[in-house]
């Protein structure tokens, strides 16, 4: 892979590439062209063969892309040949339906505990996983050797919790509490999802869309 700087927008598109070449190989396809990908996926060709070169390209003129190839080559650009143990801050319906999502372990992402405050979820279990209290969270950490803490807390608390767990060795934070969150210790890695933007996202759509149906009548 090149030294080079690789933009978000390409990182961003990776996942999709990996899953959409999952779907083929399910599907037993051998091969395929970027013209073909890019029908399926709504990239262009172009975009495509663009955002591979930046790793090497893959692709043989006249051939296309082996997909199998294609496919094990980008999970490991994505790290997928790893196993990192997880835990779940936030045991809520949200925080319980994550732990519930086996997808995660196929892709090599294993949770190991589940943390709340609320007295009425600890003691609780989800897929065999016990919820503990919180307090007992610092110990568990360093015990298991936590690669990456999923957030599902409120705000407020975010902030605090995500610089006590990179002090105690946690390398990647995935933040689902609505804030924009950042850590003090420069190793760390944080990926903020916010679903509600996603959701406003969509409604900016169908608003635009509802205005070009109208003035099509």
């Amino acid at each position: 892979m090149n030294d080079k700087k690789i933009s978000i927008a390409v990182i961003k598109r990776l996942p999709r590439y990996y899953r959409y070449l999952g779907d083929l190989l399910e599907n037993d396809l051998v091969r395929i062209s970027s013209k073909e990908l890019s029908e399926k996926m709504g990239v262009t060709a172009s975009q495509i063969r663009q955002d591979l070169n930046n790793f090497g390209g893959f692709g043989q003129q006249g051939y296309g892309y082996n997909v199998e190839h294609l496919h094990h080559e980008i999970g490991k650009i994505l790290g997928l040949e790893h196993q990192y143990n997880i835990i779940i801050i936030g045991s809520g319906n949200l925080g319980q339906a994550l732990a519930n999502y086996t997808d995660f372990e196929r892709r090599g992402f294993h949770v190991k505990g589940l943390f709340d405050i609320n007295p009425r979820l600890v003691g609780m279990t989800v897929r065999g996983i016990e919820i503990l209290d919180i307090d007992k969270i610092e110990d568990f950490v360093k015990l298991m050797k936590i690669d990456i803490a999923v957030l599902t807390i409120p705000k407020q608390n975010a902030i605090t919790i995500a610089n006590d767990l990179v002090k105690w060795g946690v390398k990647g934070i995935w933040n689902f509490a609505p804030v924009d969150l950042k850590v003090s210790i420069k190793d760390a890695v944080v990926e903020n999802v916010h679903l509600a933007d996603s959701l406003m996202t969509l409604s900016y759509n169908l608003i635009t869309k509802e205005k070009e149906d109208a003035l099509q009548l």
